[in-house]
């Protein structure tokens, strides 16, 4: 059984999870723009909304490692893996299912 998620566990999670969808749009956008070439719209939209979600990760995640005292590799990770495409989700799964979420996170 899991702990449950602290507040800055909560946003955390959040964050990377709007960062990865923000992601999936921007690589749709992509696809419709650069593949299909039928518009560029998403691309448009999504580049804007994923550098807004980009930088609210990275200030949440550093909000985060610091709130709930992560060790320094932790947060390395976490800021890391905004950077390749879909990474925020599965490191916030891992990080929740190894405790760095939780109330006491050492």
């Amino acid at each position: 059984m899991s702990k449950p998620l602290s507040a800055a566990g909560r946003w955390f999670a959040a964050a990377a999870f709007i960062e990865g969808f923000t992601w999936a749009g921007l690589l749709v956008g992509m696809w419709l723009k650069y593949g299909l070439e039928v518009t560029d719209l998403g691309v448009w939209l999504f580049g804007r909304l994923h550098g807004a979600a980009f930088l609210f990760y990275a200030v949440v995640a550093v909000a985060a490692g610091v709130r709930l005292r992560w060790p320094l590799w932790a947060l390395v990770v976490a800021l890391l893996a905004a950077v390749p495409p879909l990474v925020t989700v599965p490191v916030e799964m891992w990080f929740r299912r190894i405790g760095l979420l939780g109330e006491r996170a050492s």
